[in-house]
């Protein structure tokens, strides 16, 4: 059996395992079978059974939990397996489900030992075992005290007289949904005791096996050092992609192939590794650094996933076992054919036409051109013009303002600055658009202006080509929109003009289709169907589109 194999079906095992642990505390059936041939011949008091049946109840959903950690190859998910697995079959010995369900549980415990070679991904830091344990006791407390105080105000016609130990002990083992020494002259409030008790136990283990087992989320940055050696490689082949450039940004982490000739930057998010475009470097060594980040993917547990590739790009990672998507295009216009006149392009010029009647005029320069404090007061006048807090773009979006060999366009009225526009290097001969902000009173047609201003005087900076905007889902919105459209491509295009109300989807096929691009076609890369849903979430973050909201990440101390 491969190790792929093996995980798959140890995974599974440890779910179905955990199942029955569960089913045979809690099913009726099971309960009345509970106290075992080996308690009743150790002469174990009632109260060890009591517990050996909390203990398989809670070990029993702690191995349905570590299942997506064995998985993921998780190290700690293997060692805390292993650790339930033998915790439960000692805990059947004072049950009656020692020869089913024990022995279920020592096979468990055998197979994993047999198979520990595969779960080798490195756990999180330190910090997350003492989080786990101050969640666990903090939650478990919690729901000792409400049960406890619930106990102490309960009139005596809803339960009879106890003792501060019996009430302490029945609050106790209604964690594990026990019941304790408490005896209820009400139904109600018998259920009311074990719910407060079951949510609170549940919820412990729950959320310390998720602080055990999350995948490390570290923050990433580039060293200078590494930033260097990228810069390195975009010098001698950045020719090749319109999005290497992003590469640079500071919040990504790198990993170079062996022979450094290719590296590869990604971000780590909810568990997903995300790579930024196509690897960085000569193209025939790719594979190298595509085979040192799925190494690095592996030794954590992260799932692989790559974010707007070209076609060559997806074709390399494909090699690997991905699955590839295509997202989108990317509207690259030729500067050196690009004109104003003709009839496509009317809609832009008169956009340009009414924005200079009213004043606007535009500047084009390179930022090394400009003094540090118009440097700050344009960033300024950026982030406020930005809309909302959190940066937008990952893979088309570099996080800053000013690099060298960036080209910064302004438009200006009355000497009042309106918009703005900043172009990062592409090569030699190309620019890629990274900042498009205006101000939200300025007149529409501002970015048409600045655009074809560029454009126009693209070859005076040398510049051949421009990349401007990415439009997700083309394709679906033209073939929803063609005469003869199926239901399916009207629909799709429906649901994408929809969403375009949150992130502009079809707003921005429209305005880059206004400048007569190229389309270049870019595809997400990703394991399989069933990763897809976290590597979405990972990518929707990583463009600041969506993702964990702010409350979620604060309560999962993110």
């Amino acid at each position: 059996m491969t190790g792929t194999a093996a995980v798959t079906a140890i995974t599974w095992v440890t779910r179905l395992v955990g199942l029955i642990a569960v089913v045979s505390v809690v099913l009726p059936a099971g309960r009345r079978g509970l106290r075992g041939h080996v308690a009743e011949w150790l002469e174990l008091p009632q109260e060890a059974t009591t517990a050996a049946a909390a203990v398989v109840l809670v070990t029993g959903v702690l191995l349905m939990m570590l299942a997506a950690g064995l998985r993921r190859r998780k190290r700690r998910a293997w060692q805390l397996a292993l650790a339930a697995s033998l915790l439960l079959a000692l805990s059947h010995l004072g049950l009656r489900h020692i020869v089913g369900a024990g022995l279920v549980s020592v096979a468990l415990a055998v197979t994993l030992i047999a198979n520990r070679r595969y779960f080798i991904a490195l756990p999180d830091p330190v910090t997350g075992r003492w989080r786990a344990v101050r969640v666990f006791v903090q939650l478990a407390v919690a729901g000792i005290v409400i049960n406890f105080a619930l106990l102490s105000v309960a009139p005596h016609s809803v339960v009879e007289p106890m003792s501060f130990q019996d009430r302490l002990s029945d609050a106790a083992l209604a964690l594990a949904g026990i019941s304790g020494p408490a005896v209820f002259r009400v139904t109600w409030m018998d259920d009311l005791t074990t719910s407060v008790g079951l949510l609170f136990g549940l919820g412990a283990v729950l959320l310390a096996a998720y602080f055990l087992l999350r995948s490390a989320e570290p923050a990433p940055h580039l060293s200078v050092a590494e930033k260097d050696r990228l810069a390195q490689l975009l010098a001698e082949h950045g020719d090749r992609d319109s999005l290497g450039y992003f590469a640079l940004r500071d919040d990504k982490f790198v990993v170079f192939s062996k022979t450094g000739k290719a590296a590869v930057t990604y971000r780590v998010i909810a568990g997903a590794a995300v790579a930024s475009a196509d690897p960085l470097g000569d193209s025939e060594a790719w594979p190298g650094g595509i085979e040192e980040f799925l190494a690095v993917c592996r030794r954590h547990g992260w799932v692989p996933a790559a974010m707007g590739c070209s076609e060559l790009g997806a074709t390399v990672w494909a090699r690997y076992g991905l699955d590839v998507l295509e997202i989108g295009d990317e509207a690259v216009v030729d500067a050196d054919t690009f004109t104003l006149d003709g009839r496509v392009m009317r809609g832009v010029r008169q956009a340009v036409s009414r924005t200079k009647r009213a004043g606007y005029t535009v500047r084009v320069r390179r930022a090394e051109d400009l003094a540090a404090g118009e440097l700050a007061e344009l960033g300024a006048l950026a982030a406020n013009w930005r809309g909302s807090d959190t940066e937008r773009g990952f893979s088309m979006a570099l996080g800053r303002l000013g690099d060298p060999g960036s080209i910064l366009v302004t438009a200006e009225q009355n000497g009042r600055i309106r918009g703005l526009l900043q172009f990062v290097p592409w090569g030699k001969e190309g620019l890629s658009l990274d900042v498009m902000r205006r101000d939200r009173a300025a007149d529409n047609g501002v970015n048409e202006l600045m655009i074809s201003e560029l454009l126009l005087v693209a070859s005076e900076f040398g510049v051949r080509y421009v990349s401007l905007n990415f439009a997700a889902f083309r394709k679906l919105i033209e073939q929803g929109r063609r005469i003869g459209a199926g239901p399916v491509a009207r629909m799709s295009a429906k649901v994408l003009g929809w969403m375009s109300r949150w992130i502009q989807i079809e707003t921005l096929y429209r305005f880059n289709a206004k400048f007569q691009p190229r389309w270049v076609p870019r595809y997400l890369v990703y394991p399989g169907v069933r990763e897809l849903p976290r590597v979405g979430i990972a990518v929707f973050e990583a463009e600041g589109l969506g993702g964990r909201s702010r409350w979620l990440m604060r309560l999962l101390h993110r």
